[in-house]
This record gives C-alpha cells, sequence and structure tokens, in this order.
C-alpha cells in the first residue's frame, strides 16, 4: 500500500481526526496541507497542517507516517522539523504526529529526543486499533484500523463505518476513502467486487442516517412509495456515480490545498475523468509543486 499519501488523504477527508489523536489542538482550528522542502540538506517534511486564518496562536502540525524500519529516523525527523522552523521562520507553536504500524519498529535510538517524543509529539500505533471494538471507535479512528485488518474483517469494519454516515456529502466522502483503502489493500479486486461485498445496494445502504433521513422526510409528506421505488431502482447506478463523485470532490480539494484554485477549464477537464484517472490524480496531485504542473498532467492525459 501506498500509505504515506493515503494518510494525508484520509487527514484531508476527515478534518476532526487530527483533533481526536490531538486532542491539544483547539476546536475552530481548520488546516491546509503542504509538504515543503528544506533546501540546503535536501529535507522535505512529508506533512506539514498549517492552520487558516492568521491567529500565531494556532499551532502547526508535522504528520509523518513512517511504514517501514529506518534506524535514522528519529535524527532525520527531528532535524527536518528544526530545519523548517529555522528556514520559515516559524512563530507559531507546533507539534509532531508520528502514524506507527507498531512498538517492534526499529526507528534509531530515542534518547536525544526524549524530551520531545510524549507531549511534544505524539506517536500513534496503528496496532493498538486492533484491540478495540466498534463501540471504542469513532468512524475516524475506523478508516485508520481499516488499513490494518485482514479481509475476513476488513468488509464488516467498512460496512460500520459508512454506517455512520450523517449527510449525502459525508456519505460520498466516506465511501470514496473506504474504497481506496480497500482497492490498496486488496489489489486483486475491482471496485465493483469491492462494492458487492459491501453490498451496498441492500440493506446496509439503507441503514445509513442519510438514507434514514430522507425515508423519514418522505414518510411525513406520504412520499414513501415513490421513494421506495425510486431508490431501488437507481441505488445501484447511484452508487457507482456517488463513488466517482467522491474522487472529484476529493481530487478538487486537494488541487485547491495545493496550488489554491483552479480555471474554469481545468474544473471541465476534470469532470471528464474516469475513476481511474481521477485516482491517479489524486496520488500525483500531493507531487505537485508548482502551478504548472496540474496544467502539465492534464495535457498528458489528454493526449493518451
Amino acid at each position: 500500500m501506498k500509505t504515506d499519501k493515503l494518510f494525508y488523504r484520509i487527514f484531508l477527508s476527515q478534518p476532526d481526526l487530527i483533533k481526536e489523536l490531538l486532542p491539544e489542538i483547539p476546536a475552530n482550528c481548520e488546516f491546509s496541507y503542504s509538504a515543503p522542502v528544506i533546501k540546503e540538506q535536501g529535507f522535505a517534511l512529508d506533512g506539514l497542517l498549517t492552520p487558516i486564518g492568521n491567529d500565531l496562536n494556532l499551532p502547526l502540525v508535522i504528520l509523518e507516517a513512517q511504514m517501514q524500519q529506518d534506524q535514522q529516523f528519529y535524527g532525520r525527523y527531528f532535524a527536518e522539523i528544526f530545519l523548517y522552523l529555522y528556514q520559515y521562520r516559524i512563530k507559531r507553536p507546533w507539534y509532531g504526529l508520528l502514524i506507527l504500524p507498531n512498538r517492534k519498529q526499529d526507528l534509531g535510538s530515542r534518547v536525544p529526543y526524549e524530551p520531545y517524543l510524549g507531549e511534544q509529539v505524539k506517536e500513534f500505533y496503528l496496532e493498538d486499533l486492533q484491540f478495540l471494538e466498534k463501540k471504542q471507535l469513532t468512524p475516524n479512528l475506523g478508516l485508520l484500523k481499516l488499513l490494518t485488518v485482514k479481509k475476513s474483517e476488513a468488509f464488516q469494519l467498512a460496512k460500520w463505518i459508512l454506517d455512520s454516515v450523517e449527510n449525502e456529502t459525508k456519505l460520498r466522502q466516506r465511501l470514496n476513502l473506504v474504497e481506496i483503502i480497500l482497492t490498496n489493500k486488496f489489489p486483486q479486486l475491482t471496485t465493483e467486487e469491492i462494492l458487492k461485498m459491501l453490498d451496498l445496494k441492500t440493506a446496509d445502504i439503507t441503514q445509513t442516517r442519510f438514507y434514514q433521513e430522507i425515508w423519514q422526510e418522505a414518510q411525513e409528506k406520504g412520499l414513501q412509495a415513490g421513494l421506495e421505488q425510486g431508490m431501488r431502482k437507481g441505488l445501484q447506478e447511484g452508487l457507482k456515480e456517488g463513488l466517482k463523485e467522491g474522487h472529484k470532490d476529493l481530487v478538487m480539494r486537494l488541487i485547491r490545498k495545493r496550488q489554491g484554485s483552479l480555471s474554469v477549464a481545468q474544473e471541465m477537464r476534470i469532470q471528464q475523468l474516469t475513476v481511474s484517472q481521477l485516482e491517479a490524480l489524486a496520488e500525483a496531485v500531493l507531487d505537485f509543486s508548482s502551478e504548472t504542473d496540474l496544467e502539465q498532467w492534464l495535457t498528458r492525459c489528454d493526449s493518451k
């Protein structure tokens, strides 16, 4: 799995997750994502969450997902942080968040960095989620747990994550993330196979809060029969279209976070992309370093 970029997608699409993992973050703090290069040493922060607005009391979050053994990791991570703080003349507080698979990982000596580890930099271990039951999880933490569980548990957990959806927009976003995670975990499965295993066209989708709210409203207006027929007839096609719309929403959000805006022409070209092309663009966006990168990517896509 391409876990590093996948984590950043999750944090951008589910912004409340960062506050669940770092309770010190103020409730009203919203972030933009970047990956600034520290030029002198050739270092680059994997993920920097910068508070939106001018309040210098709101903290930066320096996010890193480290899934491999690396005996130089701690030294490099803290070198990147302090070079960044010096080079960019940072005047606000900061926190570090390390997403790690387990406590057995060899990341080098902790001794020189102990004053920072724990309070300033929190290490979050994915293995801890394996022992939590659904009643102990939030849907956001469920997305992280979904990265770690076996196939036999993955689809039941995914159904539970989707069952907690509150509205149509969140349904599309969360369905998009669940599909991306499962596609990465089980690359041999197609999107259609994943949707079938989730059984979204039957009972599970009708148990979402989104569906139930619409159903209750329809009952009050005497439209129950018409809604039932329409939902059953259009659900499968709607899910496929919703999945594509979810990809579009995520890609648009990533691009706006990276370069600020899109031209009308670029939005129209992105609207025409297939699901697989949207997934490829979502991967590419995180590597864009200038405003011309998107146009170049779209031009290459047009020529294929």
